[in-house]
């Protein structure tokens, strides 16, 4: 007998009750569905923006609140040939591109980076507070891999689907985007680079 509670299982209850609920939300207007579905992603999406914002808080909200009006106007034409986070995630991540090709906030943001890095993370260790700092500070293109990669569990060729590059491009990024993370680190702590081969 297979386990009810298996990902594979639990993935598909997911996926039947976000369409159950965009459906109702799209032929009703039915504002619980919507608040459903707003509840299960908001926090999730929330954490991917702010990754990928190098934690500037506000522009992190702002981001968030331009993925669901874009989610919203787009909802009908959703053909769910994926899962809906899956599909939010490139909303957002779409927006975020075109912030960074629109203003170059990198280093107006790094001069406050300790202070929001602080203020999310509070009594977090410091190698958690050092880790986040390292990744923030990483160029947009490699913190986008990265994040994509190691934090939300991406492969190289969902990655190059999401930011229209070659897998072999988010090899390389991904790469040199923990090399330079351990260089960061290992500057913090005194410990030399693991030489050691990316996977």
């Amino acid at each position: 007998m297979k386990d009810a509670n298996s990902p594979k299982r639990q993935a598909e209850r997911t996926r039947r009750q976000d369409r159950q609920w965009t459906e109702r939300f799209i032929a009703r207007g039915d504002e619980d569905a919507f608040a459903n579905i707003y509840r299960r992603y908001n926090a999730r999406l929330y954490a991917l923006l702010l990754r990928l914002l190098a934690w500037d808080a506000p522009l992190a909200q702002d981001a968030l609140q331009e993925t669901w009006l874009r989610a919203v106007r787009s909802l009908s034409t959703f053909r769910w040939e994926s899962a809906l986070f899956y599909w939010l995630r490139g909303i957002a991540l779409n927006h975020c591109r075109e912030l960074w090709r629109a203003q170059n906030k990198r280093e107006a943001s790094r001069g406050e980076l300790d202070e929001r890095t602080a203020q999310v993370y509070g009594t977090q260790s410091g190698l958690a507070i050092d880790l986040e700092r390292a990744i923030a500070e990483l160029a947009e293109g490699f913190r986008t891999v990265l994040i994509l990669h190691d934090i939300e569990g991406l492969t190289h060729k969902q990655i190059a689907q999401h930011l229209g590059i070659a897998s072999g491009t988010s090899k390389s990024q991904l790469s040199r985007a923990r090399r330079q993370v351990r260089r960061r680190l290992a500057g913090k702590s005194g410990i030399e680079p693991s030489p050691r081969e990316e996977k």
